[in-house]
């Protein structure tokens, strides 16, 4: 699976951009979206499945949603967001912390 590959690469490149272009006021970060329920993300083969997972095993027992995606992409892009810079950050509803069962879901 190249997509781990892929995703390596990005994130290294956020943050050498990001020491490269900060001296000139430029931050860059990345958005790393947990599954979410779209058209596209359900045409995934085992797709509902894993919404199931995330949604019964993540921390705060969902999934991530396109308004939250588009949240983080604010903070981001506005004045609160004007210190922070090289970040990857995950939006899936705390489940790349864990990423195994909660035991009561055994």
């Amino acid at each position: 699976n190249v997509m781990g590959v892929a995703k390596a690469a990005l994130e290294a490149t956020v943050r050498y951009m990001a020491n490269d272009l900060g001296q000139d006021g430029i931050r860059v970060n990345a958005i790393s979206p947990g599954p979410m329920k779209t058209l596209a993300g359900a045409a995934i083969g085992g797709a509902r499945k894993t919404f199931r997972h995330t949604e019964t095993n993540s921390p705060m027992r969902k999934n991530a949603t396109l308004e939250a995606i588009g949240g983080t992409a604010v903070y981001l892009a506005s004045d609160y967001g004007a210190c922070t810079t090289g970040e990857i950050i995950t939006v899936d509803a705390g489940f790349h912390v864990l990423g195994m069962p909660q035991p009561e879901n055994l």
